[in-house]
């Protein structure tokens, strides 16, 4: 694998921390302090770089924008940060219910990750 392709891949990965904060903040038109207050809440980790800064990834600011939606509605950050997690929770529920009801009930064993 060239490194031109390993960098390719790491443009696919939804989870890969590739946003520093200003360009978080700056994509999903809000500031630094939602980032640092939806991260207090413990809605999205990011990670840090080897200098301590934050990095985000796609599937992060995915989460953001929908936690920004419910602020820019009215709802408090940590109310907001509840319901993405809630709504998250019962999408995958609904995912495994799906797939239970596909295999005709039979109960899968659940992927090694």
């Amino acid at each position: 694998m060239t490194a031109h392709e390993s960098f390719d891949g790491r443009l696919d990965d939804d989870d890969y921390p590739a946003y520093t904060m200003g360009r978080a903040a700056a994509m999903l038109g809000t500031t630094q302090g939602f980032l640092r207050a939806i991260g207090e809440a413990r809605l999205i980790t990011p990670l840090r770089s080897e200098g301590g800064h934050r990095r985000y990834s796609r599937y992060q600011l995915r989460i953001a924008a929908r936690a920004r939606e419910l602020v820019d509605q009215g709802t408090p950050v940590e109310a907001a940060c509840r319901i993405v997690v809630l709504e998250d929770q019962l999408e995958e529920a609904q995912r495994i219910n799906a797939e239970y009801r596909r295999t005709g009930g039979t109960p899968q064993p659940p992927t090694a990750v």
